[in-house]
């Protein structure tokens, strides 16, 4: 089952063309990663499945209907987005920032409720921000923003979220923290969450379904077994690498070896390839 879905989903920005005729179902009650190398596509068609991109042809359905159709605080109370390096309103503190993500979920008769309290109160509880509540969004350090977003995000408590590399300022711990609490959030609130990742690791750890992007198109898609090999890391990142089960998760691990360069595969009769294909 899918409540989102991308179909023959081209997008562009003026005359160039970043994402061709793209098919995508959002499996429900999973954790969905998207991974590929820079410019392949990934954040644009986030922006898409979450209407901050009109399509330039095909369509993003949304319970079988075409975004473009659906009524805008409709999909804020069903789609929550974060997208890369959001700016926050100059001096606004973090408990406004973090209260705005209810908007979607007020009334003209009703500005705010004990719903709204707790939503707020709980989501920057999960995100470790609730001692910097009356803190300037713009006086934190770039981590505290990130985690300060994401409470925003939580806040709006809609059934499928979409995070654009939300671990980005993070150290490594923060990030794990990260992915722990949104891995959380999938398991016990039966959210669906997409997240686009760099890092092709922490993708294969936190991923239920994984989706590899170059050039705009999907390449493949599964489990993270199914779709973590070295021939894929080859293909689309451009580099040898051998493929291991991490010994915590046991899910793929990829350590990375040379650049890869098809031009050395050719090498003339008589002549041995070197381990890194020198």
């Amino acid at each position: 089952m899918s409540r989102l879905m991308a179909r023959g989903l081209t997008l562009a920005y003026e005359d160039r063309t970043v994402v061709h005729e793209l098919e995508l179902a959002v499996p429900d009650g999973q954790v969905t990663v998207i991974v590929g190398p820079n410019a392949c596509g990934k954040s644009t068609t986030l922006r898409a499945l979450g209407r901050l991109l009109k399509p330039r042809g095909g369509s993003v359905l949304l319970d079988g209907t075409e975004l473009a159709r659906i009524p805008t605080k409709r999909i804020a109370r069903s789609i929550g987005l974060l997208p890369q390096s959001p700016v926050a309103p100059e001096a606004i503190t973090v408990a406004d920032l973090v209260a705005r993500g209810r908007q979607p979920h007020q009334h003209w008769w009703q500005q705010w409720s004990d719903e709204d309290e707790r939503a707020v109160t709980e989501a920057m509880t999960r995100t470790n921000v609730s001692a910097l509540a009356d803190r300037p969004v713009d006086e934190l350090s770039g981590g505290q923003r990130q985690r300060v977003w994401i409470a925003m995000a939580l806040a709006q408590e809609t059934d499928l979220l979409l995070l654009d590399e939300p671990t980005t300022f993070l150290d490594i711990a923060h990030q794990v923290e990260v992915l722990d609490l949104v891995r959380r959030l999938n398991h016990e609130q039966g959210r669906t969450v997409v997240i686009v990742l760099h890092d092709l690791n922490q993708a294969a750890r936190y991923a239920d379904h994984l989706v590899a992007m170059k050039s705009g198109r999907v390449i493949a898609e599964g489990t993270p077994g199914e779709v973590v090999t070295a021939e894929l890391v080859r293909e689309v990142f451009g580099l040898e690498a051998v493929v291991i089960p991490d010994p915590v998760t046991g899910s793929p691990l990829v350590v990375p070896g040379a650049p890869f360069r098809p031009e050395a595969r050719s090498a003339p009769a008589g002549e041995e390839l070197g381990p890194s294909g020198d």
